[in-house]
């Protein structure tokens, strides 16, 4: 071990010790009862971002700087570039650049838009070009995810390298990666940074993300968890079509499993109504009897299309014979209505029938063919070719807006394992407006609380302990926005109204909380080695309101099916209008901070608030409004001008 992973380790657990020290003595010992509206959540926001500290720290304890692959890059490959409205001269610049990887393959334009313009295009310069097929009309299309899944089922390379339509690989980026899959036959993923060639030094919308594509997914390959960002990656196909059979079987149990539990239950119901005789009865007690056992066999691993079947022709003969029973009822009660008395009353002109007789005809008993139809609608619905899907086999997982985290936490699960090659082998272009990093950072938020709240991993059968903690962190980290309001709130109220959350600004105060500050940003430093995070920190808590909405539409789309939409990252280099409906919640901050900031130096002028509180939330408010500034360094941000092209895309 290295002398700087040794400092980390000591680093990160003086950090957790601190941190715990410091929050259990903040619950027992220092709320502000009397104050508790704030008090409480301040201590509670607290205790978050303890949990954050600490799983932090359990990233990079395990942090892996990995050398080369040791074997030679062998097996086919198919490159795949995906796009849906990007510019034409992008996704073919991107193309050509795929075209002229060193290693052999094929190159594929993988077009979500079926624009007959760009598949001329490929035509032309000689590259594969797939676009949806006929059987994707009126299904459900998965964006990003179906379009990868629809390629996968019309290609045939061993491996696959997946590419945005603005990410120009490098030469080299198969002959750097595919060693990993010869070394070890259970990796089923390379992930290479992501990197922006329009990105200038300032970089006020935190496009870069050197500290993730670093220090963290080196963190999480040390406990086998790096995952799949959506670009840039290579991947194994046997592993996903494993995953998609796998996922195929598992949905189908379970639907298979729902559908008999229901035809079940309404068997049960239909047998306990009152008045049935007793040969009706015994016909929906043994057909429940049937279902039952089909139960039983699927559960115990019984093959679903042998069980539903049986089921299926046992539901069939009980209708017959249901049928065959209702007909002579049918005949009683067709005969039961010619006796009725019938006759015209002259006043209305109208015929009528004794009111004695109706009540006779409304008591009979009807068959209960319904419930019997009602089985066997829900039978007829477990179909092997998943009729409500495209296709059958959905190798990239479908049940978020971001594909990418879903689908290696499913590999994962199933044992396969990743790697973080630590090389800038792709060059991309980020956003270039608010506007648009906004929508991106919402979208990926979204997904990633979908994946949280459809596949949570802290309960996940197959990942290990490590692993789930990785997975967990990632998401735990979006739920900042509601903590950041707290951080936000607390200082203002101070300042101007001289509420404490806490019962003193003593000495257990500061001897407490200045260690375990400062050892946490001394841990940041080293971990990140001179790279630059303080963007990372201000977008952290900068886009809270984006936050919060993630959070809010995710539980939406996920409990009460709300669609989510899903939105394109625009990098066309066209400027969007300035967001400032979608910034009002930092500007109102930013006011409100300011002026507490003069309320509270005017209440300490005049001798009405305690010096050493004031100072402390003055030191608190301008942090704040450190953090917040960068948003309006975004609003006012242009990009490079003109965007440079890089020395291979010139040759271009």
């Amino acid at each position: 071990m290295s002398t700087r992973f040794a400092a980390i380790r000591v680093l990160a657990l003086l950090s957790v010790l601190l941190g715990v020290n410091y929050v259990a003595w903040r619950w027992l010992e220092s709320i502000n009862w009397s104050a508790w509206w704030i008090a409480v959540p301040l201590v509670i926001a607290e205790t978050y971002s303890l949990v954050d500290t600490v799983l932090f720290a359990v990233t990079m304890w395990r942090a892996r700087e990995r050398a080369a692959p040791a074997s030679a890059p062998e097996g086919t490959v198919d490159v795949f570039v995906t796009t849906y409205d990007e510019p034409l001269e992008m996704v073919m610049a991107t193309a050509r650049a795929a075209q002229r990887i060193a290693y052999p393959h094929e190159t594929w334009v993988l077009d979500d838009g079926a624009r007959s313009e760009l598949e001329a295009e490929c035509r032309r310069a000689g590259v594969g070009y797939i676009t949806r097929s006929e059987d994707w009309a009126d299904k459900p299309r998965h964006a990003k995810a179906g379009n990868l899944n629809n390629a996968l089922f019309r290609t045939d390379g061993e491996f696959l390298l997946i590419l945005d339509a603005d990410q120009v690989p490098d030469p080299l980026i198969l002959h750097r990666t595919l060693g990993y899959f010869a070394d070890d036959p259970q990796v089923a993923l390379v992930q290479t940074p992501q990197y922006f060639v329009n990105v200038d030094e300032s970089d006020p919308l935190g496009s870069q993300a050197p500290l993730f594509y670093g220090p963290i997914q080196q963190g999480k390959d040390g406990w086998n968890a790096a995952f799949f960002c959506g670009s840039n990656a290579v991947l194994r196909r046997d592993a996903l079509m494993q995953l998609g059979i796998v996922g195929y079987v598992r949905d189908l149990e379970h639907s298979t499993r729902r559908a008999l539990h229901t035809a079940s239950s309404m068997l049960s119901k239909a047998s306990r109504e009152r008045g049935l005789d007793a040969p009706v009865r015994e016909e929906l007690t043994q057909l429940r009897a049937v279902v039952d056992e089909a139960r039983t066999q699927v559960s115990t691993g019984g093959p679903i299309a042998d069980v539903t079947s049986r089921v299926h022709d046992a539901v069939d003969a009980a209708s017959r014979r249901l049928v065959a029973r209702d007909l002579v009822a049918l005949e009683a009660d067709l005969a039961a209505i010619r006796e009725l008395p019938v006759e015209r009353d002259a006043e209305i002109g109208a015929l009528v029938i004794d009111d004695g007789a109706l009540q006779v005809l409304a008591t009979r008993e009807w068959s209960p063919l319904g419930a019997v139809d009602s089985v066997g609608a829900l039978v007829d619905a477990l179909r092997v070719d998943r009729p409500g899907e495209a296709q059958p086999i959905l190798p990239l997982a479908t049940i978020s807006v971001t594909e990418d985290m879903a689908t290696a936490m499913q590999l994962h699960a199933l044992g396969w394992r990743s790697v973080y090659h630590h090389e800038i082998l792709a060059h991309g272009l980020a956003p270039e407006d608010l506007a648009t990093m906004l929508q991106q950072r919402l979208r990926w938020a979204q997904g990633t609380l979908q994946v949280m709240l459809r596949d949570n991993p802290l309960v996940k059968r197959g990942l290990s302990f490590g692993q789930r903690l990785m997975y967990f962190g990632t998401m735990w980290t979006y739920l900042s926005g509601f903590a950041a309001i707290v951080y936000l709130a607390a200082p203002v109220i101070y300042l101007c109204f001289g509420v404490m959350p806490v019962t003193a600004w003593s000495v257990d105060f500061f001897v407490r909380f200045l260690p375990y500050f400062v050892i946490n940003q001394i841990l940041f430093l080293v971990v990140a080695r001179g790279i630059r995070t303080w963007r990372g920190q201000q977008y952290s808590l900068a886009l809270f309101p984006v936050w919060i909405r993630a959070c809010t539409s995710a539980v939406a789309n996920v409990v009460f099916g709300r669609s989510l939409g899903f939105v394109v990252t625009r990098k066309d280099g066209v400027r969007g209008a300035t967001p400032w409906r979608a910034i009002w919640p930092q500007l109102t901050a930013i006011v409100l901070l300011t002026i507490a900031l003069v309320i509270g130096l005017a209440r300490l002028a005049v001798g009405t608030a305690d010096g050493t509180g004031t100072l402390v939330n003055t030191v608190w408010v301008v942090y704040d409004l450190a953090v917040l500034s960068v948003i309006i360094q975004a609003v006012f941000y242009r990009g490079p001008a003109p965007r440079a092209l890089s020395p291979t895309q010139e040759q271009r």
